[in-house]
């Protein structure tokens, strides 16, 4: 299967799959029917073979699926179990809001560094990591050989951070910087995070909620 085929919206859905699928595990369910599924996800159960009809046959007629299986099986899609060596780079309170809620390693990513400009950051340990001023970069990267850099840093300290992390090798970013990189670096893995989009599409939805109940 070419990968590059699968569109951006099926790759998208791929980490809810695997979110619901945990849950029904947890609640010892053994197998399910795309119907079922798609009743407790929104999605339609045709558009939900077609989403896995992408990565290969998974379910067995007259059968559905078996939650455990392909729960796995997603996770291998995703890469969880690779570990990718990543960094983060702004020590911030969206840098350490993120290190205290995010369950990096079971999401295939193991934190190796953390780095901040900050002279009153360096030397304080966060999640059992020491805090690195980002002046040792090169010398950490080329040591550690990270390939994934989560900045939490403003989009104008961006730019020469992203010329030199992938310089040294980064080739995935977990962008909150608003620093549009693959513009720039279209050889690298992006995952752009705007939350300010985020509200303004609730806000749009809200207006278009409202509307309705006008009709």
């Amino acid at each position: 299967m070419d990968e590059k085929r699968v569109s951006a919206s099926v790759v998208r859905r791929m980490p809810r799959y695997y979110r619901f699928l945990g849950m029904l595990a947890e609640n010892g369910v053994q197998r399910i029917s795309s119907g079922e599924l798609s009743a407790k996800m929104g999605l339609t159960a045709s558009q939900i073979r077609q989403d896995l009809n992408c990565f290969g046959g998974f379910g067995q007629q007259g059968y559905g699926y078996n939650v455990t299986a392909l729960r796995e099986e997603i996770g291998k899609i995703l890469g969880l179990s690779l570990q990718k060596k990543t960094i983060l780079i702004g020590a911030g309170n969206l840098g350490r809001a993120i290190l205290s809620h995010m369950d990096f390693l079971e999401k295939g990513f193991s934190i190796v560094g953390i780095f901040d400009q900050n002279e009153n950051f360096v030397g304080e340990k966060l999640a059992g990591i020491p805090i690195r001023h980002t002046d040792q970069l090169e010398e950490f990267c080329r040591r550690e050989t990270p390939v994934v850099a989560i900045l939490c840093v403003p989009k104008m300290a961006s730019q020469d951070l992203v010329r030199r992390l992938t310089g040294l090798g980064v080739k995935g970013f977990w962008n909150f910087s608003h620093y549009d990189i693959s513009v720039h670096y279209p050889d690298v893995a992006v995952e752009n995070v705007h939350l300010g989009d985020s509200l303004m599409t609730l806000c749009y939805e809200m207006q278009a909620l409202k509307n309705r109940e006008k009709e």
